[in-house]
């Protein structure tokens, strides 16, 4: 029996890499807060009384995932890209994503709409738009596949020569784009007020991808866009709701928001569901183990 539980979780731990690209091995950690200070001269911003959003697993039903409180009063990290600081101001509620442990260096830094928690939606991003657990307002997604310079690659990444960008309406795709570095493409095709924009600034692809490479790990390919997400006209007036309970509707699920890499066979990762897929992995192994020491 103790034989067939470490066989089980052995056999969790295969399902838990196989859910992650090649390449991709460090852990990827998204909090919440409000900003506290922006300092360009360091190239940092902080946030304080961060929340950091994980998964519980329990023995039935799905997984619970939320933000939680943590043992820190701040948390400060470089920026991805100096545009933020026209992006952010103090006081603005944000979710950051880092790499390795919370903060150090924000590799995502996301600004949220909504007065309350369950109502918190994504209007502005500068970095990886795959990093982020939080849906874009007016339901709108992202999904963009960076495609490699073979010639330029260093270890299990190579520069980005160039992203493709889909944009998703209410689960309709509208609009697919190829971006070189430096070039952005527009929205706006909904006739209630609402916009997207989308800059590729610069990424990263996996070296994987290229031609005559073999597999490898090391830390995953990482992008860098600025996206605007113009609101549409009805979210002011869903934002002062006074409702008093919660609709179904209305929970808080990770939206697939995607960034990945690419090469002569494109692959997409979905923001949120490798990691998670991962965890459900290893909890699930957990309780099989704890339920076999009974």
């Amino acid at each position: 029996m103790k034989q067939k539980g470490i066989f089980t979780f052995i056999a969790a731990l295969v399902l838990c890499f196989m859910c992650v690209p090649a390449g991709a091995i460090m852990l990827e950690v998204s909090v919440k807060g409000p900003v506290a200070t922006i300092s360009p001269g360091k190239n940092t911003l902080t946030i304080e009384n961060p929340l950091q959003y994980g998964c519980s697993y329990p023995a039935t039903g799905v997984p619970v995932c939320s933000y939680i409180p943590i043992n820190k009063s701040t948390l400060t990290g470089t920026v991805p890209d100096a545009a933020a600081f026209t992006v952010f101001n103090i006081g603005d509620q944000v979710v950051a994503t880092s790499i390795g442990g919370p903060g150090d260096t924000w590799i995502t830094l996301a600004k949220l709409f909504g007065s309350r928690p369950n109502e918190e939606l994504v209007t502005n991003i500068v970095g990886d738009i795959g990093t982020i657990p939080t849906p874009f307002i007016g339901n709108y997604t992202l999904d963009a596949t960076t495609v490699p310079d073979c010639s330029a690659c260093s270890g299990t990444t190579c520069t980005a020569l160039s992203a493709t960008v889909k944009v998703e309406s209410e689960g309709n795709e509208v609009l697919e784009r190829t971006l070189i570095r430096g070039e952005s493409l527009s929205y706006s095709g909904r006739n209630d007020g609402s916009s997207v924009y989308v800059k590729f600034v610069k990424g990263q692809a996996l070296s994987t991808t290229c031609p005559g490479k073999t597999g490898m790990t090391g830390p995953q390919a990482i992008s860098v866009y600025i996206v605007k997400v113009v609101p549409p006209f009805s979210s002011a007036q869903t934002n002062i709701r006074t409702a008093t309970t919660t609709r179904p509707d209305e929970e808080l699920t990770p939206l697939p928001l995607t960034a990945s890499t690419s090469a002569a066979v494109p692959t997409t990762t979905k923001a949120g569901m490798l990691p998670l897929a991962a965890i459900g992995a290893i909890g699930f192994a957990g309780i099989i183990l704890a339920k076999k020491r009974r």
